[in-house]
């Protein structure tokens, strides 16, 4: 199955529960907001780390520690559901032995976020990655991923979150394909809309 026919599979699978979820709550409100922080990131060590013929066990993909912005649109859809599209600027990387990669990409997210208590909140969805500035040649020039996360709202405008994304199309290639995951923790400013 091509990343094509997958990436169109996950959007109609979306549009459903976006259609039903509409049907079925009246109550629809959009904010606009704002994110950003810092990026901790790096390349998997590939499908052969643990062969003895392997030269990718000599070469250390470290942490990159990096930094992300972006905007968002809140499209709350119930009390507890809330759907989340997302641009962001993302600077990744890894580091190698010696020399630091890095790759910055486009990112353009669809987040599910549930939220209990009107203070805390879960949140995954589909991220696809387009890359904008690279200091090395990476197999592809996009990357497909997927987000999970938490955060905490310390008022109805900010709060904090912490996400993984961990990406399924090859980044960097050696002797094996090595692949992006990243740690995010940053803050989230939500606007009101009157």
């Amino acid at each position: 199955m091509t990343v094509n026919n997958q990436i169109a599979k996950i959007v109609i699978v979306f549009l459903f529960v976006i259609s039903g979820i509409l049907q079925t709550h009246a109550q629809v409100t959009f904010r606009p907001g704002v994110r950003g922080g810092a990026n901790f990131s790096h390349f998997t060590k590939g499908n052969d780390y643990y062969s003895d013929n392997s030269t990718s066990n000599n070469f250390n993909y470290g942490t990159h520690t990096d930094f992300y912005i972006g905007f968002y649109g809140a499209l709350k859809l119930s009390k507890f559901y809330t759907l989340q599209p997302e641009f962001d600027y993302s600077a990744q990387g890894s580091g190698a032995n010696t020399k630091e990669l890095n790759v910055d990409y486009l990112s353009v997210e669809l987040l599910n976020k549930f939220t209990f208590n009107d203070k805390f909140n879960i949140h995954f969805g589909p991220t696809l990655d387009f890359v904008v500035s690279k200091d090395f040649n990476t197999e592809a020039d996009a990357d497909m991923a997927f987000v999970l996360g938490a955060g905490y709202n310390f008022t109805p405008n900010f709060g904090i979150e912490t996400r993984v994304k961990k990406g399924i199309i090859n980044v960097y290639y050696d002797d094996v394909n090595h692949t992006n995951v990243v740690f995010s923790l940053g803050v989230n400013y939500t606007f009101d809309v009157k």
